[in-house]
């Protein structure tokens, strides 16, 4: 997400962030370049209007023109204006009520709001540590029951059973007896969407809202649709009181134009972004780590919540011992690493949070991504247990059937085992004292099959 915006606004602010002093003449263009930006970012213009005014009124007053360093001053007021634009902080979810506390999703039709719902629940199940049930009032859409049943068992989450013949009320009531039975901390309702928005189905949501008086009506939009996301959020807004929005299918945005609209356009918060398909892509929404992002200085604090999130410490210790005692770094401790990798969004994921990394991260991924990864796994996985622990076994004949049952060719293989050679070679020399993070920067001489380089890794 951002990509686009990110290299264009990177680009027009490295032209000021040197200079000495600020004159009009290089404001007014670097303003200039910056609006640009955010149009072909499909931002919406009444917001590009006031984010612009506000970074000029900011810029020739005394807080750039007396700085030390005026053109990093200036990035500074972009940033803060940024973040002004999406809010101030993340604004978690309310849920202190006597339980269950219902949260209604609201939304058109393929927004993703089902798969939120699920998204949602895994988040306050894991990360809030609550008991929560879901229940389905979308009586119109095919099937639409049966996968929250489907999403809800993959999840851990309680499902309530609703059927088509009921009325979305009656379901509600129904999911919030249940709840109360079965001392849900939550209640998670999916509500029927539209392709467009019409009366008979805000007249339907707003009857269900008043009955079920959720502490949480979350807005689910597509942010690929841009500007059209803000004025349908706007749209909801008048008929529902919403609390906050969130903005599905990021990761396929380049433009991040909905991102920097909703909040300005409806007064709503951004209270989370769904970053992929799996029912464990769903962020908390932080203005001032996205602004970080969109100005290409990453988002570390990010990548650490993830990393102690998903990270298997417990492979990871074992695995500085193993070192630290100067046993041999094995084709499994590296497929270890790769998996680990995968589970943090793999190549794309990581870069998209390092510092400095957004001029790069497009001819890194020539060179390294998932794909290249995902072979590496394939080559490692076609091997026997004995190979993987001892790959000097591993002759002519045995590197023949590792390439047909992975799709590979022999070269690849041969890379593969030289590399590893020289990963050995790094583990001997610095295991004693590094420990991973020298294991992960190690990784930085990796080449994947078909040439490039893996990215380096530091602490």
């Amino acid at each position: 997400m951002f990509d686009n915006l990110s290299e264009r606004l990177s680009e027009s602010l490295r032209k000021v962030s040197g200079q000495a002093r600020l004159s009009d003449d290089n404001i007014k263009d670097t303003l200039r370049e910056v609006r640009m930006a955010l149009l072909e970012a499909d931002v919406a213009l009444p917001v590009v209007k006031s984010f612009v005014e506000a970074v000029r009124a900011r810029a020739i007053g005394q807080e750039v023109s007396r700085s030390l360093t005026p053109g990093q001053a200036f990035i500074k007021v972009v940033q803060a204006e940024l973040e002004n634009v999406m809010g101030s902080a993340n604004a978690d979810l309310d849920l202190s009520v006597k339980p269950p506390a219902v949260i209604l999703m609201a939304g058109l039709q393929g927004a993703g709001k089902t798969t939120t719902v699920a998204k949602l629940a895994r988040f306050l199940r894991e990360r809030k540590k609550k008991s929560v049930m879901v229940v389905s009032a979308d009586i119109y859409r095919p099937a639409a029951i049966r996968q929250l049943e489907t999403l809800a068992g993959d999840v851990g989450a309680m499902f309530h059973p609703s059927s088509e013949n009921e009325k979305p009320v009656d379901i509600a009531q129904g999911a919030i007896e249940a709840a109360r039975r079965k001392f849900a901390d939550v209640l998670i309702i999916d509500t029927a969407g539209r392709l467009h928005i019409d009366e008979s189905m805000m007249g339907e949501i707003r009857e269900l809202h008043q009955f079920a008086k959720p502490v949480e009506t979350l807005f689910v939009v597509d942010s690929m649709t841009g500007q059209d996301a803000a004025n349908t959020a706007k749209a909801f807004g008048e008929a529902l009181p919403l609390t906050g929005v969130v903005l599905t299918k990021t990761d396929g945005d380049a433009r991040g134009g909905a991102a920097l609209s909703v909040r300005y356009i409806t007064g709503k918060p951004i209270k989370f972004l769904g970053v992929g398909e799996k029912t464990d892509a769903l962020e908390p929404f932080h203005p001032d780590r996205v602004a970080s992002r969109i100005l290409g200085m990453g988002d570390v604090l990010s990548l650490i919540e993830e990393a102690e999130r998903k990270l298997d410490r417990k492979k990871a210790e074992k695995l500085t011992k193993k070192i630290s005692k100067g046993k041999s770094f094995d084709l499994e401790d590296f497929r270890d690493q790769l998996q680990q990798m995968k589970s943090m969004g793999g190549i794309g994921g990581l870069m998209d949070k390092l510092p400095g990394m957004g001029q790069l991260q497009q001819a890194a991924q020539e060179h390294v991504n998932d794909k290249s990864m995902g072979r590496l796994e394939a080559i490692i996985c076609s091997m026997t247990p004995q190979e993987r622990r001892y790959p000097d076994v591993i002759n002519n004949s045995r590197k023949r059937r590792i390439a047909a049952g992975s799709g590979a060719q022999i070269q690849d293989v041969n890379r593969l085992l030289k590399q590893h050679k020289q990963m050995q070679k790094m583990m001997k020399k610095f295991g004693k004292k590094g420990g991973m993070a020298n294991l992960m920067r190690g990784m930085g001489g990796m080449r994947p099959p078909g040439g490039g380089g893996m990215p380096p890794f530091g602490r």
